[in-house]
This record gives C-alpha cells, sequence and structure tokens, in this order.
C-alpha cells in the first residue's frame, strides 16, 4: 500500500491523486484544525465526504472527536455511514489512559462491520493488542518514538515479525513522519503504509541533482537544435 497522504486539503489530495502516487487519505483533529476547518460535524461531514469521494475506493481515515465508549461506537457509526472507503480511527486508550477504547475497536470491527485504524500508538505491545482487538488498522508514531530516544525501526519490526507470527492480518501504519529518510526506513523495517504531509511527499520527489541534470540535458537539447 506504501504512501496514505497525511492531509485535509482537498487541493493536495487531488495533486497526487493525479500522479498516482498516494494509495490512501489519513485526516484528525490536529490537521483539520490547521487547514481551518470550521463549523463542526456539518463542515467536518462535508469535506470528508468531498475526500472520500475523490479517493474512492482508497481508504480514509477519519478520527472520532470524543472520549467515551458509547460516544465513540456512536460515532464512528456516523462517519461510516457517509462513505464506504472510509475508516475510523480511535487512539490505543484515552487521555489518563483509560482502556475502555479497546472495547469500542472490538464492537466496532466484530458486531458494526466498521473499519478501524487504532491510532496514537508509540510501542509494538500496543499494537499487538490493538490488532488482537481487532482493528484493520494499527498506527505507530514513529516520529514521536524516535523523539523519545526509542527506534522506531526497530519497534515497526518488532510488531511486523509479532503480527506475521500470529497471523494478525491488521495492517502497520506509521505516521509522524518527519524526514524524507524515515519513509523508506519504516517501509524497509516492515510497515504497510507511511503516511506524509504534501511537503514531505514533495521532497521525496524533487532532487536537487535530479534538477541540475534536468537542466543540463535541457540546455544541451537547445544547444544541438
Amino acid at each position: 500500500m506504501a504512501i496514505f497522504l497525511d492531509t485535509g486539503n482537498i487541493a493536495e489530495v487531488k495533486r497526487f491523486l493525479r500522479m498516482g502516487v498516494i494509495r490512501g487519505v489519513t485526516t484528525n483533529p490536529t490537521i483539520l484544525r490547521k487547514e481551518g476547518l470550521a463549523g463542526g460535524i456539518k463542515a467536518l461531514k462535508k469535506l470528508e465526504m468531498e475526500i472520500a469521494a475523490a479517493i474512492q475506493p482508497l481508504p480514509l481515515s477519519v478520527e472520532v472527536t470524543c472520549n467515551h465508549r458509547e460516544e465513540m461506537v456512536s460515532q464512528a457509526r456516523e462517519f461510516a455511514s457517509w462513505a464506504e472507503n472510509i475508516n475510523v480511527k480511535i487512539p490505543i486508550h484515552g487521555p489518563e489512559g483509560e482502556p475502555e477504547n479497546l472495547e469500542a475497536v472490538h464492537q466496532l470491527e466484530t458486531e458494526c462491520n466498521i473499519r478501524v485504524n487504532v491510532t496514537a500508538m508509540m510501542s509494538a505491545q500496543q499494537g499487538v493488542l490493538a490488532a488482537l482487538s481487532g482493528a484493520t488498522y494499527v498506527s505507530l508514531f514513529g516520529g514521536r518514538i524516535n523523539d523519545l530516544g526509542h527506534d522506531a525501526s526497530g519497534e515497526i519490526a518488532d510488531l511486523r515479525s509479532l503480527l506475521d507470527r500470529l497471523e494478525l492480518p491488521a495492517k502497520i501504519i506509521v505516521g509522524s513522519t518527519r524526514e524524507v529518510s524515515n519513509v523508506i526506513d519504516w517501509l524497509s523495517a516492515g510497515a504497510d503504509i507511511v503516511t506524509v504531509t504534501p511537503a514531505l511527499l514533495d521532497k521525496m520527489l524533487v532532487h536537487p541533482y535530479s534538477k541540475e541534470t534536468v537542466r543540463m540535458f535541457l540546455a544541451d537539447a537547445q544547444k544541438s537544435q
């Protein structure tokens, strides 16, 4: 699957779709706030439905905005009703470590037939628990793991090994990508997907020596006319 675009900007989504390089889109409340989204659930629905339609049948992750089990389940059901390719992001636990989130994940996956992306995870052990609960996607925050002085690639490799050995079908997403090199490192370590911002994806594409080489080719082509 390789690359999901981390954005709430529909123009950027369409730009990279035209290139054919993305395999899905992820959003969260922080991303949407940075894009200036206002207007509550009505505005959220309009934007997410627009993105979902643009990328169909590729997956779009939409994150819950509450942290009580019943509310998360209700909100997830509403989000999933907006489009067939929407999956719902639920954090691994609450802001004070409340464990009920996995109850919601298990209920949504096994009873409601809703695909869940368990997010905000910092370790392989959290990823295994999320996968055991039935999550379709398990999302590690690689940049934040590295910020803590740990090795994100090592956590990814451990999680990959465990999911394969336990025959758990969850796909590993790695986000919080800070550098271009993270993308290749984390995919090589065993991630199924790495999320990248539009700015980082542009950096992956454009290389100064490629620019220099293309300029040389064009200049030499002009001289030979």
